[in-house]
């Protein structure tokens, strides 16, 4: 998708599947949401998830937002594709000048490192201050995020307020899903982005804000900054691209009669 002078595209890492009644529900419904949602979901009322992240290239940037799964497949997550997705762009990894991730989720900073060697070695990696603290320098974080983030350090910035990455991208903080959970607004002559990462799972989220996420930090938090999310971004024209929504496909969040919308891109178009 051209945004003016910006590039934006998909790079596809896998697939991950979930099942749905375990990781998502809707608070307060009398009975089973998915019932009147089941052609989300495949026969084993799996959730199935696009894993990856996303390019965007500008006149002398080459950024990479989140950092897909990495090469495990271990029966419920499949990645390894993320590297020849980039080389299908004619992109090297020391081509690449910046990752940028929206959180630290093991889904979202699997090639960030490999074997302990950093991936990009020619690219700064951004993460908000809130997200690193909690995932690697907190008493309880998980040994595994340490090991793959740790060797990232000498190439680290960290962001702590709402700031501008490259000319045309900007970093939003909505808390919630982590502590640092951040949105990539990517604006360029005139049209509009916004890399929202796992902000939203399924476009339910966005229309329905009673559904909640299990794993979210703080569901409270999660379901209020998708709330302001929408909130600002109705009507805008503003294309939406979530981790993990099929294909990595955007879409369009719109109201009508008070209520909220989603409108995927056409896939011709994208």
């Amino acid at each position: 998708m051209r945004l003016g002078a910006i590039e934006l595209d998909p790079v596809y890492d896998g697939i991950g599947r979930e099942n749905a009644r375990e990781v998502l529900c809707r608070k307060g419904f009398d009975g089973d949401p998915w019932d009147e949602n089941s052609g989300l979901l495949d026969t084993e009322g799996n959730l199935e998830l696009a894993v990856g992240g996303y390019l965007l290239r500008t006149s002398d940037r080459t950024i990479l937002v989140d950092a897909g799964v990495g090469s495990i497949d271990n029966g419920r997550y499949r990645g390894g594709e993320l590297l020849n997705s980039l080389a299908g762009y004619g992109i090297e990894p020391g081509d690449v000048t910046d990752v940028i991730f929206t959180h630290l989720h093991f889904d979202h900073v699997g090639w960030a490192t490999r074997k302990g060697n950093i991936v990009f070695e020619n690219a700064t990696y951004r993460v908000h201050r809130l997200d690193w603290e909690h995932f690697v320098e907190s008493s309880d974080a998980e040994p595994g995020a340490k090991r793959k983030l740790n060797p990232v350090v000498p190439r680290l910035e960290l962001f702590d307020s709402d700031v501008t990455i490259a000319p045309g991208v900007v970093a939003r903080h909505f808390p919630g899903h982590t502590p640092g959970t951040t949105v990539f607004i990517v604006s360029s002559e005139g049209r509009t982005a916004a890399l929202v990462g796992d902000l939203a799972h399924t476009p339910l989220e966005f229309t329905q804000p009673d559904w909640e996420f299990f794993f979210d930090f703080s569901r409270d938090r999660a379901r209020a900054s998708r709330s302001d999310f929408v909130s600002e971004f109705s009507d805008t024209g503003t294309a939406v691209f979530a981790a993990h929504f099929p294909d990595l496909r955007p879409g369009y969040l719109t109201t009508r009669d008070g209520r909220t919308e989603w409108t995927y891109e056409k896939k011709e178009t994208f």
